[in-house]
């Protein structure tokens, strides 16, 4: 998949000195697992295995099969190994799936937490696709970023017709007690209505509904949301029935699932129908 898709290396947008582009090689894949490294495996909780420690990459079977979505910032300009070219650094980076793929190659990664075939059987008219992998180094974890990379998922569903996006999102913690506000929250406030649920395996679910929904602090609990969660809610995301602790990542994870039906028409409008706001 890498590389060969038609939209491979073009400008999906632009605002100031950072642009969100597709992955093109392989060079820059393996760019993108180092930076996931970097956020997950040293600044977060995750657990590497030796392999994994050994290449400083967080890589799995999948990334072969997705496209990489990329934000670059051109004013920093950084050598990827002794004495080659400098190039623009790459400060965030999401990896999408989609259902004609997934298909040919044995399913979406988010099946080993929760039930999508399920989902997929009840709307097999529809177009699928999964977002998964989602990082962002600490200096450039602003407003202007996530709205790059926004942008460019945008576009790239439009490009790809997609009409349903899903995936899972991670709540730092693997305690659920210590996370029971927000999980709370989500399943009293932003459960998914029932055509569009979804459950966590069954040996691995974790109920949600933690707290009586009045005794849910709506402000704090949405205030302690990780803010890609917070974005998610703002496009109009419902989320999944149970959680699973991923105990390599250190996270609790929560299945989005959204519709593009069902988005939040400010920020289609936003964005654009047509994903022109920030086009290049």
């Amino acid at each position: 998949m890498l590389g060969k898709t038609s939209e491979a290396g073009q400008s999906l947008g632009k605002i100031g000195p950072l642009e969100v582009r597709l992955a093109n090689s392989v060079k820059e894949l393996r760019l993108a697992q180092r930076l996931r490294y970097e956020v997950f495996y040293e600044e977060m909780s995750a657990v590497a295995d030796a392999q994994t420690q050994l290449t400083r990459l967080d890589r799995d079977r999948y990334d072969e099969l997705c496209d990489h979505l990329l934000v670059l910032d051109h004013n920093s300009q950084v050598r990827n190994k002794p004495f080659s070219k400098l190039k623009p650094q790459i400060v965030g980076t999401y990896r999408v799936l989609r259902q004609e793929i997934a298909d040919q190659h044995g399913g979406f990664y988010t099946s080993g937490e929760f039930d999508i075939q399920s989902l997929l059987d009840r709307h097999s008219d529809l177009n699928f696709m999964e977002l998964g992998r989602s990082c962002v180094l600490e200096p450039y974890r602003t407003k202007k970023t996530i709205e790059l990379l926004w942008h460019g998922i945008w576009s790239y569903v439009l490009m790809h017709n997609v009409d349903v996006m899903f995936g899972c999102a991670s709540i730092e913690g693997t305690d659920p007690d210590e996370l029971a506000e927000q999980l709370s929250f989500l399943h009293h406030f932003a459960s998914a209505p029932e055509e569009w649920q979804v459950s966590a395996l069954a040996d691995q679910y974790v109920d949600m509904n933690r707290l009586p929904k009045d005794k849910v602090d709506y402000r704090a609990a949405l205030r302690s949301l990780p803010p890609l969660l917070k974005g998610y809610l703002r496009l109009g995301a419902f989320f999944g029935n149970g959680a699973v602790i991923d105990h390599q990542f250190g996270t609790t994870d929560v299945l989005i699932i959204m519709p593009v039906s069902k988005l939040n028409p400010s920020y289609v409008s936003h964005y654009g129908e047509d994903a022109s706001r920030y086009s290049s």
